[in-house]
C-alpha cells in the first residue's frame, strides 16, 4: 500500500483514541492556503476545518497537525519539520503529487546528513516552514555536510521578511516603502540567478527597510572563486555557486548599506571541495538613517588603536569626536555597541 493510499484512508477513519501520535501546531497567516498546501502534502483532507481552526489526522505515521491563523515571524525558533517515510516508492508518489499540484520541491539522492544517508526533499510551506520528507537508509558516525540553516534571534523585530534558496524571488518585493524591520537572505547567494537578480533585490530591501532596518545574508562562501558547478553532499546539495566570500559584503555596500558586521565566518565540516575553502558566512547591515543636525560627542573605547567607519571617517582609542546624533545612535545600538561611548551636551 503506497503512502498516499494510507493517508487518504486515515481521512476517512478516526484514529485509535489510545495510540500515541506526535502533534504539531502550526500559526499561519491565510487558513485557507495553507489547507490546500497540507491536503496535498499529507494526502488528504482536513478532519476538521473551520473558520478559526483546521486539523489534519494520519494513521501512517501517526501524526496530527493543528492550523491556526494567526501570523508569526516566520522560522522563529523552528528550524525545520520532518516527516520519515518506510519506502522510497512512498517518497516518490508524495513528492509526483506535491510537483503535480504546482508545488515546488528540492529532493536529494542518497546524502549524508544528521549522522545518517537519507534520501529526501524539501519544501516549504506558506508560511515559510521547512519541511524535509525523506527516506533513512543507513545511521552514520559523522553528521555530513552542513544542517538546515537556523537563524538564531533573542528577540525578534516586528515585521520580517525571509527568503529562502528553495523559493522563488519576488520582484518587486510586496511591501510598501520603509515598512520592513528585517530582512534575512538565507541562502539566496548561492542560487544560479541572471547578473542583474541579486542587485535588484538588494536595491528592493533597501526601499522596504525603515530607516534603521537591518538585513542578515546567511549562506556558503568560498576563499577563492569556485571551479564549475558545485556537486556537494548533505543539505549543501542545494547550493548551485558559492560566491567568494567578500563578495555579500561588497554587495551590501554597492546598495547603500552601512554599519556591516559578520556575525559568523568559520570553518564549516566539509572545510575543503575543489580545493576551494568553504565556510559559513552571515552577515548584517543596516539601512542608513538620515543623518541629525544635533551633534554629539562620540568615544571610541578600543580594543584596535584605530579603526575607519562606513562612510569613512576614523576614530582614534580614547578621542573624542564630533559626530551626528544619528550616527551615534548606530553605533551604541550595533552588535559592537560596547566599544563606543556617548557624551550628550548637557551630561
Amino acid at each position: 500500500m503506497t503512502a498516499a493510499s494510507t493517508l487518504e484512508r486515515a481521512s476517512s477513519t478516526s484514529m485509535a483514541i489510545d495510540t500515541t501520535v506526535f502533534h504539531v501546531g502550526l500559526n499561519v497567516a491565510d487558513l485557507d492556503r495553507s489547507v490546500r498546501f497540507y491536503t496535498v502534502l499529507l494526502g488528504c483532507p482536513p478532519r476538521k476545518d473551520y473558520g478559526d481552526y483546521a486539523r489534519f489526522e494520519i494513521a501512517e505515521p501517526p501524526l496530527v497537525v493543528a492550523l491556526y491563523p494567526s501570523p508569526q515571524v516566520p522560522g522563529g525558533a523552528l528550524n525545520h519539520v520532518g516527516l520519515r517515510l518506510r519506502h522510497s516508492a512512498d517518497l516518490v508518489e508524495v513528492q509526483r503529487r506535491l510537483e503535480q499540484a504546482g508545488m515546488r520541491t528540492q529532493r536529494q539522492d542518497d546524502v549524508e546528513c544528521c549522522y545518517s544517508r537519507q534520501t529526501k526533499f524539501w519544501i516549504t510551506d506558506p508560511d515559510s516552514n521547512l519541511w524535509e520528507i525523506y527516506t533513512l537508509h543507513e545511521d552514520l558516525e559523522h553528521s555530513g555536510f552542513i544542517d538546515p540553516p537556523a537563524t538564531p534571534q533573542t528577540s525578534l523585530p516586528q515585521s520580517v521578511w525571509e527568503h529562502r534558496l528553495t523559493e522563488p524571488i519576488p520582484h518587486p518585493l510586496p511591501f510598501q516603502d520603509d515598512s520592513v524591520d528585517e530582512i534575512r537572505l538565507e541562502g539566496t547567494f548561492n542560487l544560479q540567478l541572471p547578473p542583474a537578480t541579486l542587485p535588484q533585490l538588494l536595491q528592493e530591501a533597501y526601499r522596504a527597510l525603515r530607516s534603521g532596518g537591518r538585513i542578515v545574508i546567511h549562506g556558503l562562501v568560498g576563499d577563492r572563486p569556485f571551479p564549475g558547478t558545485p556537486r556537494l553532499p548533505g543539505m549543501a546539495a542545494l547550493v548551485q555557486r558559492v560566491p567568494v566570500e567578500t563578495e555579500p559584503a561588497e554587495c551590501l555596500r554597492t546598495a547603500g548599506f552601512v554599519d556591516l558586521h559578520l556575525d559568523k565566518q568559520g570553518d564549516i565540516h566539509c572545510f575543503q571541495v575543489n580545493g576551494v575553502e568553504l565556510r559559513e558566512l552571515r552577515i548584517s547591515a543596516t539601512k542608513s538613517v538620515a543623518s541629525s543636525i544635533e551633534m554629539v560627542q562620540v568615544i571610541y573605547k578600543g580594543p584596535f588603536a584605530e579603526i575607519e567607519l562606513d562612510d569613512g571617517v576614523s576614530m582614534r582609542r580614547g578621542e573624542l569626536l564630533e559626530l551626528p546624533q544619528s550616527v551615534a545612535d548606530r553605533l551604541t545600538s550595533g552588535p559592537a555597541a560596547s566599544a563606543f561611548g556617548v557624551l550628550r551636551p548637557g551630561s
